[in-house]
């Protein structure tokens, strides 16, 4: 791949710029183009049908700048429009997020996974599928956190308050042995010494 944009990302707001970093390591020769649609974050307020519309006009755009391939580094949009993607720009190559629930699975001791998300990503089929391809004999705990992808876009990674949002979003989780996390928005691993601080170092 050559040109302008030759790889064009997309999520909802910074969060993926954890999966840029991740590309431009491995792959440092290449042009890549980031959009951030802080228009429209966070996606998980909005309705799986304008996920997939506001999906579809970034990928025109990506197009046009010259984008060969397309990555969409949101779990939310992935989930919501991955598929319909594939159908509309038949002719392009697109890579998309899923929660990390194979390999989570795997390593479990306990039989029980905790996956954080938004409420679109866990409405939608791929998370399904996983669950069902990787999953089927492991305890899957699905838990919305909301509020925390708000914190990243506002840069409040470390404070008082986010904490409380993770501490509210985890502790179900923790009161029933999770020993596997499974970070399931691009955003969340910004916040992974919070996470950590409140898991405690037994979960992983």
């Amino acid at each position: 791949m050559s040109g302008p944009g030759s790889i064009g990302l997309f999520d909802s707001g910074v969060g993926g710029l954890t999966v840029w970093r991740e590309i431009s390591l491995r792959l440092p020769h290449e042009d890549i183009l980031y959009l951030a649609d802080q228009t429209h974050v966070p996606y998980d307020l909005r309705r799986l049908a304008e996920v997939r519309e506001f999906s579809e006009e970034i990928t025109r755009f990506l197009l046009y700048q010259g984008a060969q391939v397309v990555v969409v580094v949101c779990n939310t949009a992935s989930a919501a429009a991955l598929h319909s993607l594939r159908r509309t720009f038949f002719n392009v190559s697109f890579v998309g997020m899923e929660p990390a629930v194979k390999p989570a699975a795997a390593r479990t001791r306990s039989g029980v996974v905790g996956v954080i998300a938004t409420p679109a990503t866990f409405q939608g089929e791929l998370f399904a599928s996983l669950v069902e391809r990787y999953a089927d004999d492991v305890r899957i705990l699905a838990q919305v956190c909301p509020g925390l992808v708000e914190a990243v876009e506002a840069g409040a990674l470390d404070t008082h308050e986010t904490e409380c949002l993770v501490r509210r979003c985890l502790t179900p989780l923790i009161e029933v042995g999770v020993d596997q996390l499974v970070l399931g928005c691009t955003h969340y691993p910004f916040l992974c010494p919070v996470i950590e601080r409140v898991m405690g170092r037994t979960w992983r």
